[in-house]
């Protein structure tokens, strides 16, 4: 069987310490393809350095900037909100990042069925023209939360096909969210990224409690992240596997990069005996 290549790439907040140099310079030493910049880490996009400039240097590194975060909750539409994504796809456009991501509400409103498909849809509607001439791909990432006005990727795939957004929009797959909405089918075709987190610890329940919980993937893993990355393998996915762990534990680890590369070596050994 022909080995599984896992492409690795980096989310920024996984390194939330560092500042955004070092954070390319870890990226390229863990053998990462890209990264993922951010503006809720408590400072702007790129530690205030012009996007043109920051593109440049993940460049001059081997890296892609795979994608700019993020615009929440971008289906609590308004003038306010459209300028939030106008912004975040002219910073992108001027780094030569690839894509933006949009994350939907988690505070209980608009979840009701027939409502939210509603809403999701006219929403993609209003930003279709804001990609007109752009480059730039949306891409939208399904929350697990009980909360959520978007958990089922299957609602999602459908209003991108029902706005003619395909090739437009596309999916950030997350692995812990993907196991607290209770799994189901993943759509490698509509899938831009796949943001990998691990839930180690055997006793709480497994729900968004533990969002701010998230760690690098080992063998205790309940969220299935190897299982995932195989199915997306399996099915010809293409992309990158960029952690987003959330553990301050993680973040704050003095031995970070080492820890990332024994995470990425344990997914790379578990993808290889399949």
């Amino acid at each position: 069987m022909r080995h599984k290549v896992v492409r690795r790439a980096l989310n920024q907040k996984t390194a939330s310490r560092l500042s955004y140099e070092c954070f390319l310079d870890i990226a390229k030493d863990l053998g990462c393809v890209g990264v993922e910049a951010r503006n809720d880490l408590g400072r702007p996009f790129f530690d205030g350095l012009a996007p043109g400039e920051a593109g440049e240097m993940a460049r001059a590194r081997g890296l892609q900037l795979l994608g700019l975060s993020e615009v929440y909750p971008f289906d609590d539409w308004s003038d306010v909100r459209a300028t939030c994504v106008q912004d975040l796809i002219d910073t992108a456009e001027a780094s030569g990042a690839q894509t933006i991501s949009l994350i939907p509400r988690v505070d209980g409103v608009g979840t009701e069925d027939g409502v939210r498909q509603l809403v999701l849809r006219q929403v993609l509607r209003e930003i279709l023209p804001m990609r007109e001439g752009r480059k730039v791909l949306a891409l939208i990432e399904p929350i697990g939360f009980a909360a959520s006005s978007l958990r089922d990727k299957t609602e999602l795939v459908e209003a991108i096909e029902a706005v003619g957004g395909r090739g437009k929009f596309k999916m950030v797959h997350d692995t812990f969210q993907h196991a607290i909405a209770g799994g189901g089918p993943v759509f490698p075709d509509y899938t831009a990224l796949v943001h990998i987190s691990g839930i180690s610890d055997p006793a709480p329940p497994l729900d968004e409690h533990l969002d701010a919980r998230r760690i690098l993937v080992d063998e205790r893993d309940r969220c299935d992240t190897c299982g995932q990355v195989l199915a997306f393998l399996e099915a010809g996915y293409g992309g990158a596997f960029s952690f987003e762990c959330t553990d301050p534990l993680v973040r704050e680890s003095p031995r970070l990069a080492a820890e990332i590369a024994r995470s990425f070596e344990f997914i790379d050994s578990y993808a290889a005996r399949m």
